[in-house]
């Protein structure tokens, strides 16, 4: 149910006193009258995790993680008021035991489910709250699955509804979360409105709100208002009330790429007291095709190229949101406008839909299955598992972002990877229960079995939802983005990015702390450095050994180098018009601890190199390039917004030295929502031997650019194609940076004489807006800093480039 606020009714005078925490040995307290005995009690914070509290003590280390689910973790406090009071759990990890005044009030064995608890407080009592050592739990004989995953360990977590996060060897760090990692909270038993049902949609250009209130008491007067509307409800049985307001012209939610992410506060007037109950968008969500032949989603009837990242929590030991609005930016920068919550981690808390809500970005939410054969047969974990999926689905009511609903991560494919038929993986909750639930509860959502699912089996990349790995970890060329033709990839291009230099962590392969950062598949004889690494090897012909060994910093430049060129390709063939592919969500957007992880964005939320790479990859108004063999470049022009575009686009072939061999340039009107293709042939109005396919004689050009150019001029969008190997050998290519003013604050104009490669921008204690992207020769860019009073100290170089650029008060 949306959840409900009085404006006008004053908070109850109940307060909490200050938070204790204690670990015991398993069973040692039976119960709050035991705890007079244990000594050792150290300040909590709640909402907050046992590790949190003992790290800020100085009992616990993120760097050598002790062991949290051997132990039992008790909490304790004093609640000051008097009279009946609602205590409401958000979130209590996990096998949970609560008491008032030495009497037990609840028992909870999920993670996953929010609790309300109807108390008589006593003026002062005391709250105790005893969470039970996990490790004997998983310890307990149970039933084996049918299948084993090698991801996570042990087996027994299937039993019990618990994050994953902790339990994954190469994947995350070891970090055993326990306590009240939600908020814990005090109101009144009987609130004049109980419960509502609110639900949004948009048919044409008419938002529909329909609402359904419980309320308590007499009632004269119910009016809804929202979007400048009002409508009486009319009482359809004692103490509910019901009605709809239809808004004609209303302004629909959109991602943040294709319009403006329009929100409108709803309130409910109950005989003049005022009930805020949030905010909703209007937004129609379909699919543009049968999901076997690749899930395809449009909103408001337009077809979304969904692109992002996959989404962990902010702050692994706390399981807090400080962070959320942080990260979201980042990404809502970067020009993501989806989101994937995987089965591995956990539920965010409201605040994160929020702001997606706010930022207009879309979220695909897994359940938290992930791998496992979980019991479903299990009427006790059924009830279980249903009561955390409607728990979840009233929270996120109102949530236009909200868009795919999944019934998990990998579960499928792991049985399918291990041999097993279908009738075995395609489980009957995923496939049937799951999309009946939510057609009770969130009809507008699109409900995947698993992520993957679809195809023949699985993990097929063309049906369904995919997890491509064909770039990336499985080490295929480039060329296999387009010829795998996945529908949509939910995972993809995974690889060991390395942090901008200076990032608090290892340094480099020299720093014996620097394997332990590096994400691994357990039981693989590989990793995902040694995934980088083939890519180095591959767009710079070096070998990523030797020079590893040799100039470790010259390895660690390669390598950012590469793992942006490769995103970037990849998402050129996936947006160009032709391509089957209607999404790509990258693993993952933040790193989970210190190091080269698989994030974009650094355990410091600090971008790395990918970062920028998807910045420029998922511009909405785009050009892009192709390699279409002997029928030469394809120039692809792509506008998103609901705006025509008077563009102007250049097209020109030259030397490393910007001696040019062709160019040409053509004012391209391009409407709303549009796209288009181009030859090189048709850009040029003649032949030129664009990819080297013909090889007729020497090859006279080592790149190509197009530049695209709005009505004033500005440069929007750029795209680069090398018929041979990048060049990397370092020379002096007149590389320059000035001091220069802009809008958003110190920057710098950078300026080059013959092509630099894979700029870079260095800077302490801030970060650029732009980095690694390439400069045509004679061109130059501005790059401003994010949030600097004044320009910063910091370098700017080229993987091409002999010289080294300083700038900043001190250079």
């Amino acid at each position: 149910m949306a959840r409900i606020r009085c404006v006008d009714e004053r908070a109850p005078e109940v307060q909490f006193g200050p938070w204790l925490l204690a670990v015991t040995p398993p069973d040692a307290c039976a119960g709050p009258g035991d705890l007079d005995a244990v000594t050792g009690w150290i300040p909590a914070t709640v909402p907050g995790t046992a590790a949190a509290a003992l790290r800020a003590a100085g009992r616990w280390s993120e760097a050598a993680p002790e062991p949290i689910h051997d132990r039992d973790v008790w909490y304790r406090s004093r609640i000051a008021g008097a009279g009946p009071a609602r205590l409401r759990f958000e979130g209590l990890a996990t096998l949970a035991e609560v008491w008032l005044d030495g009497a037990p009030i609840l028992c909870t064995r999920s993670m996953f489910e929010a609790h309300t608890v109807d108390v008589e407080l006593g003026g002062v009592s005391e709250l105790a709250l005893c969470f039970r050592a996990l490790r004997e739990e998983l310890d307990r004989p149970a039933k084996r699955g049918r299948w084993r995953p090698r991801m996570i360990t042990p087996g027994s977590l299937r039993h019990l509804r618990t994050s994953v996060l902790g339990f994954m060897p190469g994947w995350c760090p070891e970090i055993d979360h326990v306590g009240p990692f939600r908020p814990l909270t005090v109101g009144p038993v009987r609130p004049r409105m109980a419960a509502a049902d609110v639900r949004s949609t948009l048919e044409g250009d008419i938002g529909h709100l329909a609402v359904r209130l419980r309320i308590d008491g007499r009632t004269d007067s119910v009016i809804l208002a929202c979007g400048g509307g009002e409508t009486c409800l009319t009482e359809v049985e004692p103490g509910l009330f019901a009605g709809a307001l239809a808004l004609p012209g209303i302004a629909p939610w959109w991602p943040h790429t294709h319009g403006v992410p329009n929100l409108y506060p709803v309130e409910v007037r109950v005989d003049g007291a005022r009930f805020d109950l949030g905010r909703v968008g209007f937004r129609s969500l379909t699919l543009t095709r049968p999901f076997e032949d690749g899930l395809s989603l449009a909103v408001n009837g337009v077809p979304v190229f969904c692109r992002g990242a996959v989404w962990t929590p902010p702050d692994l030991v706390g399981l807090g949101s400080d962070g959320t609005r942080t990260l979201l930016m980042r990404a809502r920068e970067a020009g993501m406008n989806m989101l994937r919550v995987p089965g591995t981690t956990l539920y965010p808390d409201s605040d994160f839909y929020n702001l997606c809500d706010e930022f207009g970005i879309l979220v695909w939410q897994d359940l938290m299955l992930a791998n496992f054969d979980y019991p479903h047969a299990d009427p006790a974990f059924a009830s279980q598992l249903d009561r955390e999926l409607t728990g979840f689905l009233e929270r996120t009511q109102t949530a236009p972002s909200l868009c795919v609903l999944c019934g998990g991560s990998e579960v499928w494919q792991q049985a399918a990877m291990l041999g097993a038929p279908r009738a075995v993986w395609a489980d009957t909750f995923c496939a049937t229960t799951l999309p009946a639930r939510a057609a009770d509860l969130r009809p507008d959502l699109i409900v995947v079995p698993n992520s993957p699912s679809g195809g023949d089996v699985p993990f097929s990349p063309r049906g369904g939802c995919t997890h491509y790995f064909g770039v990336g970890a499985y080490r295929r060329p480039l060329e296999d983005a387009r010829r795998a033709e996945p529908g949509f990839a939910s995972e993809c291009l995974a690889f060991a990015n390395p942090p901008e230099p200076g990032t608090p962590g290892p340094t480099g392969p020299a720093d014996p702390l620097w394997p332990a950062g590096i994400p691994r598949d357990r039981g693989a004889d590989w990793d995902f450095e040694t995934v980088r690494d083939h890519y180095v090897a591959l767009l710079y012909g070096v070998d990523p050994a030797a020079l590893r060994a040799e100039d470790p910093d010259r390895y660690l430049e390669l390598g950012r180098a590469a793992v942006a060129e490769v995103m970037e390709a990849t998402f050129a063939e996936w947006r160009r018009p032709r391509s089957p592919t209607a999404g790509g969500l990258v693993l993952m957007l933040r790193d989970l601890g210190p190091g080269a992880g698989w994030g974009v964005i650094d355990w410091t939320q600090r971008p790395k190199s990918a970062w920028y790479a998807l910045k420029r990859a998922f511009r909405p108004v785009q050009v892009l390039l192709t390699d279409e063999g002997l029928d030469g470049l394809h120039v692809h022009v792509l506008n998103e917004t609901a705006a025509a575009q008077e563009l102007t686009l250049a097209l020109t072939l030259c030397d490393v030295g910007g001696r040019i061999a062709a160019r040409a340039e053509r004012v391209l009107p391009v409407g709303p929502r549009a796209a288009l293709t181009l030859s090189s042939s048709a850009v040029l109005g003649r032949f030129f031997d664009t990819t080297d396919s013909y090889r007729f004689g020497p090859r006279i050009h080592d790149l190509a650019h197009a530049r695209l150019s709005d009505a004033d001029g500005r440069v929007i969008a750029e795209s680069f194609h090398f018929p041979g190997v990048r060049p990397v050998l370092r020379e002096a290519v007149g590389l320059r940076a000035e001091p220069v003013a802009t809008g958003d604050g110190p920057g710098l104009r950078i300026s080059t004489e013959r092509f630099a490669c894979s700029v870079q921008v260095q800077a302490s204690g801030v970060w650029p807006v732009e980095s690694g992207f390439h400069l045509a020769p004679g061109s130059s860019r501005i790059v401003a800093f994010a949030d600097a009073a004044r320009l910063p100290r910091g370098s700017v170089r080229a993987i091409n480039s002999s010289e080294i650029v300083e700038f900043g008060h001190d250079a």
